[in-house]
């Protein structure tokens, strides 16, 4: 049973979010407060809309339904808002045009719903209100939750009231759409790769109702909406907070849409054809009884919706399969760029089609692509194609940054980190577009900095930091991806949410959220503060102790049984972290608690595991594998001695024998070098970017090959090291409220940049002068001070402009 909807009273940032109007808040500072738009009532009293469906469908089934209700207006309103939210997905429109979808991911105890104001789609006379909502159920992502099919629309007043969902709405289940289950066996990989993202879809044209957004349908089989009921609340106790959704306002603008041409035919086989096909300005004549295949070739990765417009060739049926590279008869990718003996394997989309003029053809949830497969195979009737192209989505991250450097090829590895950036954010940040599309602790830290840095946005930062922090378990611990109905836990990443909690506490003025965190900080800590054993160190570690895919299975010796000096190093960088936050927040015996603590483990560490002849840290206290990964950490954590890190970086970035980081773990080696003073490195050691561009990747990829994903965002820090490492801009106080730029630009004779700030734009342009010298210029925000650091010397910044000379 489902009972009366009723939105939870929570302080969270809420958007008035539609595709075209929009009404937002700031992006950044404390809490905001509801949007106007949200009538307050709504949050503190149930709906008297009511969650509906089929009155016969299984809800927990695999199902398309198509919802729709008309009003009639005698004028248009000003305004006419409505919130709405479905399970699994819902797409929403007004007369025809797609106004809303969602709802943003989250789990069933925070349900988003989208608050939209219809106004700007309504017209004197009939309005229909029409929502194709479906449940993937059995099929559905990992990250999607589900409880069972379901529809809701409430009205914002008693204007709006009249459109709230009940048994006035009618439905219709699609009798168009059917699944088709990802076979992991047949994507390229002499291994089965892990993929969760959802089904293909296959859509029959000839059992779709067309026009039914608009009315225009032929109004055969529609049913009244099944209210989904549930027990009468008494009074002061309403059971529907128990029996239902628990609903909370979207955080987070709509998704970027927007069309994108295909620009390339790599191959062709059954008729030749013209370029004209893929702008979109020649149709495609394919006759009857004809089978043709076509790769095309976006040139890029990229993350949308296939869009097919078409005409004629009943029964015709088109394929779709999209992959991110090709693969060679050993199942290797090489040079993305070849396809010369190689094939196409991924996910497919099928659409039969029913002969009908103009139809215009899409799939319910967007697809990740570089290369394209086409395979038409026409039937009695000759098929035009009149358009394939591609509707672009993803997270509305604007770059606002910008970075330019003596070398050329700087630029290339900017552009490629932020494209594989921009495709692994949507409602969520993901690792990858193509596999898992799932948050993880780990991946999202670094995102989210790029986020900061790059775009300047926080949204999507906070609402997976609440992610993290709705997914823990009752003992403290974190899941280590959320939202996920599949349960997994990667301790080192619930360290990595607390990391995620300090960096947005040091770079956004915000400590009504911080304070949100500091009970789910303490959590975790404590979690692991059961581990310790007699030795002082972390003793043998539950779940999966994941730090890099440099060890087997990513795990370092020592994580698994007892005693790793990673993972140990790790617990002490955050406790270090937290131990700032406790005392920012007026928790002075937990931050010296957390202080202390972090000094026993890493004396029993460095006792345990340092190894004098090689001047290095050890793996674990047998000191038989030494790595990059606990060194840097040493480093981070000052387990090591400040007069003795340089020289053990360099040992850590010159000697070979030690366990090499990955890309993800490059982000930590890099912190290392800049806590070392060995910044100056860091552009010599863009080495594996650069190979992955020689590769023909046009997004970075999760691990050197052979790799899984060719785009996973752990692998773009480059967009933020170039800011924050080689112009060394970084918040030297908390809230970003003063600035510290130590500019370390290794081989560059000149490099200049710009990034957003919480209070406006930071620009720093800077040129060498001489052996030693530094001239330029730094412009803060005006009312932001800060510090210039160059050769050991510190300079003060003043809000505005000011010129840099230094000679020595």
């Amino acid at each position: 049973m489902i009972a009366t909807p009723r939105a939870r009273v929570r302080p969270r940032w809420q958007p008035a979010a539609g595709l075209l109007a929009l009404l937002f808040l700031t992006a950044s500072g404390s809490l905001a407060q509801p949007s106007p738009l949200i009538d307050r009532a709504l949050l503190e009293r149930p709906w008297t809309a009511r969650w509906i469906s089929h009155p016969t469908a299984d809800r927990t089934a695999y199902g398309v339904f198509f919802f729709r209700h008309t009003i009639d207006l005698d004028t248009v309103p000003a305004q006419f808002v409505v919130h709405v939210s479905a399970d699994n997905r819902y797409r929403l429109y007004v007369n025809g045009t797609s106004v809303s979808h969602g709802p943003a991911r989250g789990d069933i105890e925070n349900w988003r719903y989208e608050t939209v104001d219809l106004a700007p789609y309504l017209q004197p006379g009939t309005n229909v209100l029409a929502a194709v909502v479906w449940n993937y159920a059995e099929h559905r992502p990992v990250a999607q939750w589900t409880r069972e099919t379901a529809f809701l629309l409430q009205g914002n007043t008693e204007q709006e009231s009249a459109v709230n969902t009940d048994a006035r709405w009618q439905v219709l289940q699609s009798r168009a759409h059917a699944p088709i289950p990802v076979d992991r066996s047949r994507l390229g990989f002499p291994w089965r790769p892990y993929i969760v993202v959802g089904p293909g879809e296959a859509f029959d044209a000839r059992a779709y109702p067309w026009g039914w957004t608009t009315g225009e349908d032929a109004e055969e089989g529609w049913q009244p909406a099944l209210e989904l009921r549930g027990a009468v609340p008494k009074w002061g106790h309403h059971h529907d907070i128990y029996l239902a959704w628990k609903l909370i306002p979207r955080e987070i603008p709509p998704m970027e849409e927007h069309p994108q041409r295909i620009p390339a035919i790599r191959r062709s086989e059954g008729m030749a054809v013209h370029e004209g096909f893929l702008s979109g300005t020649s149709p495609l004549e394919i006759p009857a009884g004809a089978r043709v295949s076509l790769l095309l070739d976006q040139t890029y990765l990229t993350t949308g919706y296939p869009v097919l417009r078409t005409s004629g060739g009943r029964d015709a049926t088109v394929t779709l399969t999209y992959a991110e590279a090709l693969f060679d008869e050993r199942g290797r990718k090489g040079n993305r760029n070849d396809i010369e003996g190689k094939a196409i394997y991924g996910y497919q989309d099928r659409f039969v089609l029913d002969g009908g003029a103009e139809r215009t053809m899409s799939t319910l949830w967007w697809r990740t692509w570089r290369y394209l497969r086409v395979e038409i195979e026409t039937a009695a009737e000759p098929l035009i194609l009149h358009d394939l192209h591609g509707l672009f989505t993803a997270y509305p991250f604007e770059q606002r940054a910008s970075f330019a450097g003596s070398d050329d090829s700087l630029r290339d590895i900017w552009d490629v980190s932020w494209r594989t950036a921009r495709l692994c954010a949507g409602e969520t940040y993901f690792d990858c577009p193509y596999y898992e599309q799932l948050q993880y602790a780990g991946d999202t830290r670094i995102q989210a900095l790029i986020s900061l840095y790059v775009a300047g946005d926080d949204r999507l930062m906070r609402k997976a930091i609440e992610h993290f922090h709705d997914s823990r378990m009752p003992d403290g611990l974190t899941e280590s991806r959320a939202p996920a109905w599949e349960e997994q836990y990667i301790p080192p990443y619930s360290l990595l949410w607390i990391a995620m909690i300090h960096d947005y506490w040091m770079h956004r003025p915000d400590s009504a959220f911080v304070a949100r965190y500091l009970t789910g900080i303490r959590g975790v800590l404590e979690w692991y503060e059961r581990y310790i054993d007699d030795t002082g160190m972390l003793g043998p570690m539950p779940w999966w102790n994941f730090v890099d895919w440099a060890y087997p299975r990513g795990v370092p010796p020592g994580a698994d049984d007892g005693h790793s000096t990673v993972v140990t190093l790790q617990y002490i960088y955050v406790l270090r972290m937290a131990a700032d936050l406790a005392e920012a927040f007026g928790r002075s015996e937990e931050a010296a608690y957390y202080r202390q603590r972090a000094a026993s483990l890493g004396e029993a560490t460095y006792r345990l595991a340092w190894n004098e002849a090689r001047g290095l840290l050890a793996d674990t206290p047998e000191q038989t594998v030494f790595s990059q990964h606990a060194n840097a950490m040493a480093i981070l954590t000052d387990l090591i001695p400040l007069a003795r890190q340089p020289e053990v970086m360099q040992r850590v970035l010159s000697d070979t024998s030690l366990v090499q980081t990955t890309y993800y773990y490059r982000f930590y080696v890099t912190r290392a070098m800049k806590k070392a003073g060995q910044a100056a490195e860091y552009l010599r050691h863009l080495g594996p970017w650069r190979e992955m561009l020689d590769l023909g990747l046009t997004t970075f990829a999760e691990e050197p090959d052979p790799t899984r994903s060719d785009c996973h965002a752990w692998s773009a820090s480059p967009n933020y090291d170039f800011l924050a490492t080689v112009l060394g801009i970084e918040p030297a106080s908390p809230g970003f409220a003063t600035v510290q730029v130590a500019p370390a630009l290794g081989s560059l004779t000149w490099a200049e940049g710009r990034m957003p700030h919480p209070s406006g734009t930071i620009e720093v342009r800077l040129r060498r002068a001489g052996a030693r010298g530094l001239e330029g210029d730094v412009v803060l925000p005006d009312g932001v001070t800060g510090t210039f650091v160059w050769n050991g010397r510190s300079y003060p910044l003043q809000g505005g402009p000011q010129t840099i000379a230094l000679t020595e």
